[in-house]
């Protein structure tokens, strides 16, 4: 079937009232309602916002344009109400360049250069600065949008390069960091009132490094410098921002290592990264990215972070401080349209259901995998599966099974707004269309499609404009998603659906319902 009309067919299906009696497979999906199996954070959805400059360039392309922290446009309207939309979305500042980076306050500073290509630096760039006037202007928009703020404080300042040209793999620094920098800037932002969530110090540092590293014992001995420090500076105000680290890949040895070395309540959350889908310039990432099979592969990372903090760190919690799906700053054919939802939003479900608080996209904007468009700032079709995520999905996490197809995945939470359940229903089949069961594993009270009675069933069906899953436009329920004429996000309404009736997913679909009936006694 020609692409245009399967994408017409769809969104007809949808829009006028599914299905007849025996159409598509049939599947019956179990809820576990009595007690929950994982919580993230009340503000799971997080997006990132980097350094990087307009000529960070992968793959003969230089997709960041003015989204880099330096040149982006603070109060641009669209992504002033992109971010208002959520109420509070988390937004980490930090990324590659961030342990170059120094703060222009205090005595410490002299210079304040810009960031630059330089042979021999890290990632092939110089130090740079960050003006106080920027960082005032970062902290207008974090008030301006009510948006929670985590910083990433560079980690190398006072430290020893390794000897130049290293020698083998030889990429760690050593030596005592130097906080007066990130005190200076602490002690500014304290005084102005400005409210950070939470500070990551380094970024990419732990195991093996990407372009730098820390050994473990010497990283958990600045860490809890800086947790010290931020007491310090802080007194009796609060709240007292949170520390986060090590904002790297994960290692077991070496995370285990630091968590050991660190103590007790020195890390709040334990960030890690995930770039799964490996580099952005891989001609297969767009099946990819429907592999069921490949997408379950992180799960054991997800399980082994868990394990890690239960044995050496249970006051912690596991953050993904960065995933952008494909490295080098993501595929420019798969990272910003529809079909990229297939890994998002799977492993925004995939990761809460191991007990992580709070999920970071690379990017909020920039490069290939931003939510919103890097020159336009007009949100990509992730953009619209985070903020449903964000609205629908309460933090208790339910135990979801079915067995029918592992094309197709479920999962699902308590309501954000009570009473009932949210469902996350991601059909990669392209073929396949589903309805969709559901049940509640202990059959202690009827569901709705039992007792043939209840509330209305509220559904939001999304699927690609035309049926192409690399399009960048998104339908929702059969209508387009664009912004108002005052560049406001639109209004996301569901369509009310007969609770006795299955739901129905089309293939190449994402749906998310809320099912007010549903009795979970762990939701009440």
């Amino acid at each position: 079937m020609p692409m245009g009309l399967k994408g017409t067919m769809v969104g007809v299906l949808l829009f006028c009232g599914w299905f007849f009696e025996g159409f598509g497979e049939d599947v019956k999906v179990t809820i576990g309602g009595v007690t929950s199996i994982a919580e993230t954070d009340d503000n799971f959805i997080c997006a990132t916002i980097d350094w990087w400059p307009a000529d960070k360039c992968d793959y003969n392309q230089c997709p960041w344009g003015l989204a880099g922290l330096f040149n982006l446009d603070l109060q641009n309207i669209i992504l002033l109400n992109a971010i208002k939309a959520f109420d509070n979305l988390r937004i980490r500042i930090g990324g590659s360049l961030q342990d170059q980076i120094l703060y222009q306050i205090g005595y410490a500073i002299h210079d304040c250069p810009q960031i630059k290509k330089v042979e021999g630096g890290l990632f092939g760039f110089s130090k740079g600065c960050l003006t106080m006037q920027k960082w005032d202007e970062v902290n207008k928009l974090i008030n301006q949008t009510g948006a929670l703020f985590t910083f990433g404080l560079n980690a190398l300042i006072g430290k020893n390069k390794p000897e130049l040209p290293p020698k083998g793999d030889n990429i760690t620094w050593t030596g005592d960091w130097d906080s007066q920098n990130a005190r200076d800037l602490i002690e500014y932002t304290l005084s102005k009132g400005y409210k950070i969530d939470s500070y990551e110090l380094g970024n990419e540092l732990c195991g093996s490094g990407v372009s730098a590293r820390l050994d473990a014992k010497q990283y958990a001995k600045d860490l809890v410098k800086l947790r010290q420090m931020v007491k310090d500076v802080y007194q009796k105000a609060r709240p007292i921002p949170k520390i986060m680290g090590p904002a790297g890949f994960y290692d077991k040895e070496w995370f285990d290592t630091f968590l050991e070395a660190a103590g007790p309540h020195a890390v709040h959350g334990l960030t890690h990264h995930t770039y799964n889908l490996g580099p952005g310039v891989d001609p297969t990432l767009i099946n990819k990215v429907q592999d069921p099979y490949f997408l379950s592969q992180i799960a054991q990372t997800y399980k082994d972070i868990s394990d890690s903090i239960r044995l050496f760190g249970p006051w912690a919690s596991a953050w993904i401080g960065e995933a952008g799906g494909a490295y080098n700053s993501g595929g420019k054919d798969v990272s910003h349209t529809f079909a990229n939802g297939f890994w998002y939003l799977d492993q925004l479900g995939m990761s809460a259901t191991f007990n992580h608080k709070v999920f970071c996209r690379q990017s909020l904007i920039g490069g290939n995998y931003g939510l919103l468009d890097t020159t336009s700032f007009i949100p990509n079709p992730d953009y619209y599966g985070a903020l449903l995520w964000h609205r629908l999905m309460g933090k208790k996490v339910l135990a979801t099974s079915q067995n029918d197809s592992p094309y197709l995945r479920v999962y699902s939470h308590c309501a954000k707004q009570k009473p009932g359940i949210s469902m996350l229903i991601i059909n990669m089949s392209n073929s396949t269309w589903f309805q969709v069961q559901v049940q509640n594993d202990m059959n202690l009270h009827p569901t709705a499609s039992e007792s043939n009675g209840g509330q209305e069933r509220e559904e939001y069906h999304l699927t690609p404009q035309n049926g192409d899953i690399q399009s960048d436009k998104l339908l929702l329920n059969g209508n387009l998603l664009s912004l108002t004429e005052a560049s406001d996000i639109p209004e996301m309404k569901p369509k009310l659906v007969d609770p006795s009736s299955a739901i129905v997913v089309a293939p190449d679909s994402f749906v998310f319902a809320t099912l007010r009936d549903f009795k979970a006694p762990t939701c009440m």
